[in-house]
């Protein structure tokens, strides 16, 4: 690939060492380091703004092998701050200025440092709220609860009823306190970053912090920009900036090389956006800690470029083998010494950029891998050793998935200074967390999303259930909640009822808790909203445990093919509910009182109940189109391929009537970080390859992982999707007209010229929702079932 840097392997000046600068005042620091990273370019797009460990970082020298930075002063070992006297209420008060521009005033935020650890009390006369909270997180949090609770209004992930509040917001009847029930309640996937947004600007991950602090979260993954502690450490190990430049993969498909699955595709990328994403994860982390909330960064583990052991005399590793059709990267045996002292160079690097921590993502082995020689138990030692040697007594989370953490790894480790994010804990039966860890502490988790499908549901009844049942039961080893779909900002009601539990001390009675939803949703009670939600609480929101944790995608958005019964391979390949469910929720949304229409949460979830209603039809077209086809009824074929291309039409209208539903943002993201012609294709590719052919071809088909991120959106629909059918169904009637075989396709092909394109995309929705959505059900059948 062309590298348009033309700067590889360039030292850069040195500046001051950060703890030179931890002294300064924080406005003198902004002052100083607002500017350009040297060595940037005219050309460069301008970065996320001031932030200046990042900035200072990105113009030091890489940091030699055993070389430890020192411990910045007024952070306990660890990274954990003290718990203080008291604390700085501003970046709560920010944020509640973002998410209540118009009632932010009213609230009064208070630090209680007298309350026990993650609790709040609300109290006050009408348009005069005070919260009180151990936290800057916990007083959002108490903010959040007044605000579904009390106001009767909801702030979703995404859309908002806030325009339904009065001038001056109701009183609370009597003072309410609520504690967390566990301590750890963290958010984010690994692949969120790929999923929900590679390219997303600081105001968009300021927005979904605001809205985990709102609903309870207290611990954040922080992924962007991880990739420089790597890119900075490996020059001191015998790598080249430009090496280490085609090695890193572009942001798309960051989140599989820090799982060690891959390396370089969607590359290079250029040190300028290393160094502008490093800045932004500075930003980031910074934000998460300032609402007290505890930003968990990547760990280093062991992944390491081709080559190191010749480069690295001493040192060891295990070629790692194959994922999805790539090669991984190697891993360098955590027991050698050369480990320790790469290790070292990394946290250094990590805490220039991002600074300290408590807590760090590592997940070893992710999805496979080989072990060699190497002993799992010392390994996991020495990992877990070099992150203490660097944070002393830090947590390591790590991922519970298929079979890890292995029983060999957790021997290694001591497990009180471990959290197992459980991601399976509402997909399978008959589970024993604490039989199957040893009584390792875990957070029950949720992965309700794959790929950042657009699909509704999740498995709601078994969360509640199991949520009491297992923090409950003798012994029990729950110290916390996970939230960890592959993709977030798809699923509000999903996202709103998973993060109460952890606030709830009685059991949630799911019937009440969706009419409670309901009315809070558009801002006020309204028969038919309830309606349309009790039909996706019995339907999408009751889905049961046993093989999956996600609801089934759309055939429209699948690979042509008569015999479709997914989109992605990886999918459920049936109903997982009835139907008319979401048939009769979309007629009863439609009758909703015009005056709660005008919300954005009243508009998503109208445009994606009409999606899924219309996705769902595909499910009952194709297998008529199958039978027509092996009936040689030409007549009757062109008739239901009509009708689907139809469904399609309208699937492609409803969808860009919601800026959640638009291609355009995606890819607008993607070019803006480029900053030359050449930069901004290569990342578009990145940006869209991710939503089709996933990977090259060997991954696309071999590994089956084209389509895994598929949606539906508005261009996708009309521009992939779309004209793939289109194709499809050509070469089926040519086939009966001429009475031959149908022609074959070459579907990666196909898709990889899509990702190829450029072609421009809007970013603003159009058309009116309600009379797009009553088109749609217009178009489709009344519910049977």
């Amino acid at each position: 690939m062309t590298n348009p840097t033309r700067r590889a392997g360039r030292r850069l000046p040195p500046l001051p060492r950060p703890t030179a600068l931890a002294a300064l005042p924080a406005a003198l620091l902004t002052l100083l380091c607002a500017g350009a990273a040297p060595g940037a370019t005219a050309a460069a797009r301008p970065g996320p703004g001031p932030a200046p460990a990042a900035v200072r970082a990105a113009a030091q020298p890489p940091v030699r092998s055993g070389v430890q930075a020192p411990v910045p002063s007024g952070v306990r070992p660890g990274g954990a701050p003290g718990r203080p006297r008291t604390f700085d209420t501003a970046p709560a008060r920010a944020a509640l200025e973002r998410l209540l521009p118009r009632h932010a005033r009213q609230f009064t935020l208070v630090p209680d440092t007298t309350a026990a650890a993650d609790a709040f009390t609300v109290s006050g006369k009408a348009g005069a709220i005070t919260v009180r909270g151990s936290t800057g997180a916990t007083l959002l949090t108490g903010v959040g609860w007044y605000l579904q609770h009390v106001a009767g209004v909801d702030i979703g992930w995404p859309g908002d009823s806030i325009g339904m509040l009065p001038a001056a917001l109701p009183a609370v009847p009597a003072p309410v306190t609520r504690r967390a029930l566990v301590p750890h309640r963290y958010a984010l996937n690994d692949t969120d970053d790929g999923y929900a947004g590679p390219y997303r600007s600081f105001e968009e991950h300021q927005r979904q912090i605001d809205l985990l602090a709102l609903h309870g979260v207290n611990e954040v993954f922080v992924q962007v920009g991880a990739e420089y502690p790597y890119y900075r450490a490996l020059q001191g190990f015998g790598y080249t900036a430009a090496e280490l430049r085609e090695w890193i993969p572009g942001p798309a498909h960051q989140s599989w090389w820090l799982l060690q699955n891959l390396s370089g595709f969607g590359g290079p990328v250029s040190e300028r956006l290393m160094r502008e994403r490093a800045a932004l994860g500075a930003r980031i982390a910074d934000q998460v800690r300032g609402l007290g909330m505890t930003p968990v960064l990547p760990g280093y583990f062991g992944t390491v470029p081709a080559g190191f052991a010749a480069r690295n005399p001493g040192a060891s590793t295990v070629p790692q083998g194959d994922w999805a059709g790539f090669d991984r990267p190697d891993w360098l045996d955590p027991a050698s010494p050369v480990f320790r002292k790469l290790a070292a160079a990394y946290y250094a690097e990590q805490r220039a950029v991002f600074g300290d921590s408590a807590m760090y993502r590592m997940s070893p082995l992710h999805e496979g891998g080989q072990t060699g020689s190497v002993d799992v138990r010392s390994a996991a030692r020495a990992v877990q050793g070099a992150l203490h040697a660097a944070h002393p007594g830090a947590l390591w989370a790590v991922l519970g998935w298929q079979d890890d953490p292995t029983a060999e790894l957790l021997a290694g480790v001591d497990t009180s200074k471990l959290l197992i994010l459980d991601g399976l804990s509402d997909r399978y039966n008959r589970l024993d967390r604490e039989t199957r860890w040893g009584g390792a502490p875990y957070a029950m988790g949720t992965i309700y999303n794959f790929g950042g499908h657009t699909t509704i549901g999740a498995n709601t009844s078994v969360w509640i259930e199991r949520f009491g049942s297992w923090r409950g039961k003798s012994g029990s080893a729950l110290r916390g909640t996970a939230y960890l779909p592959e993709a977030t900002g798809t699923n509000p009601a999903a996202f709103d009822l998973f993060t109460d539990l952890a606030w709830e001390s009685s059991p949630v009675d799911q019937r009440k808790w969706f009419a409670d939803f309901a009315a809070r949703r558009y801002g006020r009670p309204d028969a038919e909203a309830a309606a349309a939600w009790e039909e996706l609480r019995k339907g999408p929101y009751s889905t049961s445990s046993g093989l999956w944790s996600e609801s089934q995608d759309s055939l429209f958005t699948a690979r042509p093919s008569l015999t479709a019964v997914g989109a992605a391979y990886w999918s459920p390949k049936s109903m997982r509910y009835p139907a008319g469910s979401v048939r009769r929720a979309l007629d009863h949304l439609l009758r909703v009182d015009p005056r709660l229409r005008g919300s954005s949460a009243y508009r998503f979830d109208l445009v994606d109940t009409a999606r899924q209603a219309l996705a769902n039809h595909s499910r009952v077209l194709l297998p008529r189109i199958k039978a027509a086809y092996g009936a040689a009824d030409l007549d009757l074929f062109r008739e239901l391929t009509a009708q689907w291309r139809e469904g399609e039409r309208q699937l492609e209208a409803v969808t860009g009537a919601d800026p959640n539903f638009l291609l355009g943002g995606w890819l607008d993201g993607a070019r803006a970080a480029g900053a030359d012609a050449a930069e901004r294709e290569r990342y578009e590719y990145d940006a869209r390859s991710i939503l089709s052919v996933w990977g090259r071809r060997g991954t696309s088909e071999g590994g089956f992982l084209h389509d895994y991120a598929n949606r539906e959106w508005h261009g996708l629909v009309s521009e992939l999707y779309g004209p793939r059918w289109e194709t499809y169904f050509g070469t089926l009637e040519e086939a009966l007209v001429r009475r031959t075989a149908p022609r074959e396709v070459d579907w990666h092909a196909v898709e990889e010229r899509w990702a190829r394109r450029t072609t421009p995309h809007r970013d603003r929705p159009r058309g009116d929702p309600h009379a797009l959505a009553a088109a749609v059900a217009g178009y489709l059948p009344a519910a049977t079932d």
